[in-house]
């Protein structure tokens, strides 16, 4: 009477390796008013060109994964985006390193002896266990100024982790250094100077909360002189269906904090898409302090390496962002086209005291930028970047054959 629940998992241990291979990119014109010194500015770039590689075996307990970023081709210096800040760049979003992510990971590695839990490891270049998933992989396009408050990535990670029901935990150690330029390699002499944990619970399939925490050492100065960051992060994300309609939507709140409490940085966003047919609404709301970094004599850069001293003062951006797209194809295609058009109005204000005026800099205190493009996906879909050991299956890295009973 046990043959038949014995069976298929003999069937599962026998499961042969697969692999599967995906790609992206977004064609998109920008037009910002204003950026650095009170002018306009237009451009048109390939943003977000991505080759990825999913592989699997042994029922999918080995699972590899590799992201390749090719922005430091289709944009070298950067993309326009007013709000946006991080390794060297300010008012535009820095190109990401080539080896965006390089992970080995297995899973389940007690089998029976843990019952239901399920203990896993991964390790390689990727993102640490912190935060909510990279801008790339969600409906708005324009990357939100958090993106270093929400995030941390393309680090050097050994992580584990555990599943037990709706509840999974996950820790990691990672250098702390951020990349400098593309083709550059996390330090590994600093591997381990840094951690981080995330607690994530599912109470049901389509909700996610997780709340983190992360000590980085002196992420802006490569050698290791400079401040260290304590980070917090929460947020509650849905992703399933409202009535007959595919529905998602993301409230977070994070917290940096630098040089033992002397600079804090807090940012809330909350953002939604509703799709219909072949049509998608997007928004974010987004409410973020950044540094105002000592800039170069090119006003998009600013002084690297990076000290406490390096900060001029804080600014707050608000900014609204509204996006329609309406796809060309069906949603299996395997080929698939997103033309879309994104409006973004925000406002700028100084925070407390500091040598930085927004209104001197910029020549007024609100901006506007249009984004209007084309999302482009052959191949597999994105996947939820930076969940390596738990809530495998909503993050997309699964078996092609497995099915949900």
């Amino acid at each position: 009477m046990t043959v038949p629940l014995v069976f298929p998992s003999l069937l599962r241990a026998q499961a042969p390796p697969w692999i599967r291979l995906g790609a992206n990119g977004v064609l998109l014109y920008t037009h910002a008013d204003p950026i650095p010194r009170g002018r306009s500015l237009a451009e048109v770039r390939l943003v977000q060109p991505t080759i990825m590689a999913q592989a699997g075996a042994l029922a999918g307990r080995l699972r590899f994964l590799a992201t390749i970023n090719l922005e430091g081709l289709t944009m070298p210096d950067g993309e326009l985006t007013p709000g946006a800040w991080g390794e060297g760049f300010i008012d535009r979003r820095h190109p990401h390193t080539y080896v965006h992510e390089l992970i080995l990971s297995a899973h389940d590695l007690l089998s029976r002896i843990d019952g239901a839990a399920r203990v896993s490891i991964a390790a390689g270049k990727g993102f640490a266990p912190f935060g909510t998933d990279d801008p790339m992989v969600r409906p708005v396009v324009r990357y939100p100024a958090n993106h270093h408050l929400a995030q941390i990535l393309e680090r050097a990670v050994l992580i584990a982790g555990i599943t037990g029901g709706p509840i999974g935990f996950e820790a990691g150690l990672f250098n702390g250094d951020e990349p400098e330029r593309p083709g550059q390699w996390p330090r590994v002499s600093r591997f381990g100077d840094s951690w981080s944990g995330r607690l994530a619970v599912l109470p049901v399939r389509e909700l996610e909360l997780q709340g983190s925490y992360a000590h980085v050492h002196s992420p802006e100065h490569r050698p290791g002189a400079g401040t260290d960051q304590h980070k917090w992060s929460v947020s509650g994300r849905w992703d399933g269906s409202v009535g007959s309609y595919p529905v998602y939507g993301l409230a977070e709140w994070a917290r940096t904090s630098e040089a033992e409490g002397f600079f804090v940085f807090h940012s809330f966003l909350a953002e939604g898409a509703w799709t219909a047919g072949r049509s998608r609404l997007h928004y974010r709301f987004e409410r973020t302090e950044r540094p105002e970094e000592a800039r170069t004599l090119e006003p998009f850069r600013s002084v690297r390496p990076h000290f406490e001293n390096s900060i001029l003062g804080t600014t707050r951006w608000t900014i609204h962002t509204l996006g329609y797209g309406f796809r060309l194809d069906e949603p299996v295609a395997r080929l698939s086209t997103l033309p879309f058009i994104e409006v973004s109005y925000g406002r700028m204000a100084d925070i407390g005291a500091g040598l930085f005026d927004v209104r001197s800099f910029y020549g007024r205190r609100s901006f506007w930028s249009i984004g209007i493009g084309v999302r482009l996906n052959a191949g597999m879909p994105m996947h939820r970047m930076g969940r390596y050991v738990t809530a495998q299956d909503s993050a997309g890295i699964r078996d092609p054959d497995h099915h949900d009973h």
